[in-house]
């Protein structure tokens, strides 16, 4: 996991605009960032994509797509692979959406979501984008993410060919889970994992949770061992440092950014 597959998530430092981002990754020899769809459509989809490609930068993801237990899901979706295209990015993260509102069917739930992928897999592939199942820690069911394990995920992508779909393997969420490297050797074999993310674990969570994705390095996950395990399993893309943090997003930007490539090389 060497500095050139460093990729910088824009919402690790979302206090920095967009040109902002793109000037200190220059700066910081970071290759990549990994972009989100509402402050890049607020500052126009061409002018982003012109912006990152003239500075010499890939996108390395575009987050996010998903959603899928809402009702207005298939227009969004099919909006975003478009954007992913325009941006130069080939992969899509999807987080796939919680309980319908009233619901307690979580079966239910996670086949709407295996259905919504399938609809939109070939019209994914025929623009040349990867979509990339997230799972997501088991606490965030029944508001965000009803796809809680690797396994789970790759059972919904093993349904398509692996250049539609595949997964997005992520330490915050997926440390917990004892069955996680086995389905990571799997996905690996299979060409199916689409993107990597790292972020730490730092107990207690905020309130609300989203915002408890720790700094590398600060809490308990072996993140060393997760970039073997990737190594292993034959992953060799993109390492995208995630971070959802209050705290963080307090601090000037610059500095932050400039912390988080530090802490990247140390681990």
């Amino acid at each position: 996991m060497n500095p050139d597959r460093l990729s910088v998530n824009q919402m690790t430092v979302k206090q920095l605009s967009l040109p902002e981002l793109v000037k200190h990754c220059v700066r910081l020899g970071v290759p990549g960032v990994g972009l989100w769809r509402d402050p890049v459509r607020a500052y126009g989809i061409e002018a982003a994509a012109a912006l990152v490609r003239d500075a010499g930068l890939a996108v390395t993801t575009l987050c996010r797509g998903g959603f899928f237990t809402a009702d207005d899901w298939e227009d969004d979706n099919r909006a975003a692979i478009d954007e992913a295209a325009a941006l130069g990015t080939d992969t899509l993260v999807l987080v796939s959406g919680g309980l319908p509102p009233g619901s307690r069917d979580l079966p239910g739930a996670r086949a709407r979501v295996a259905d919504a992928i399938g609809r939109l897999a070939p019209y994914a592939g025929a623009r040349g984008i990867r979509l990339a199942i997230e799972p997501l820690h088991p606490m965030y069911a029944s508001d965000r993410c009803v796809i809680s394990t690797l396994d789970q995920a790759l059972a919904i992508a093993e349904r398509h060919p692996a250049e539609q779909v595949g997964v997005t393997v992520d330490t915050y969420h997926l440390w917990w889970d004892e069955n996680a490297p086995a389905a990571v050797e799997r996905a690996g074999a299979r060409g199916r994992i689409h993107s990597f993310q790292l972020a730490d674990w730092a107990t207690p969570l905020p309130e609300g949770v989203l915002e408890g994705r720790a700094q590398l390095g600060t809490g308990v996950i072996d993140l060393p061992a997760w970039a073997a395990l990737l190594d292993r399993a034959g992953y060799t893309g993109p390492v995208e440092v995630e971070l959802f943090n209050a705290a963080l997003w307090a601090r000037d930007g610059a500095a932050v950014l400039e912390e988080t490539v530090a802490a990247y090389r140390a681990v």
